[in-house]
């Protein structure tokens, strides 16, 4: 089993930053593709960032250049920094990891094992 804690959230304005961190505990070892959700009210929860357990990232092109996933194996922690936020980025946050690949091959959320309860980031204009 791994648990996972979003923190960070909270209200900016447009063209403000914020950053999301995801503590992992549990058999944090079993932990390989890790991933940053967002679901907007009313709409489908879908993935944006991700990253293996050997570091290498991959990003919708809605976040493409703005927003910065990492991750800290010896601190059992992802992180995601995000700049230049606008209101479309308002939404509920969620990480997630899966035990079954250490690659991301795979950005549905059926692809991950454990998630997060999510934070909320509200970007006002």
């Amino acid at each position: 089993q791994v648990q996972l804690v979003e923190s960070g959230g909270g209200s900016v304005q447009a063209g403000g930053s914020l950053t999301l961190s995801c503590s992992t505990s549990g058999d944090t070892y079993r932990t390989g593709c890790m991933g940053w959700f967002r679901q907007p009210p009313g709409k489908e929860r879908q993935g944006f960032a991700f990253i293996d357990r050997w570091l290498t990232t991959t990003y919708a092109d809605s976040v493409k250049g703005r927003f910065t996933i990492s991750r800290d194996n010896t601190k059992d922690t992802l992180y995601l920094l995000m700049d230049s936020l606008q209101p479309e980025d308002t939404a509920m946050y969620y990480c997630a990891t899966t035990t079954r690949s250490m690659y991301c091959d795979s950005w549905s959320t059926a692809a991950f094992d454990y998630w997060g309860r999510g934070t909320q980031v509200t970007v006002s204009s």
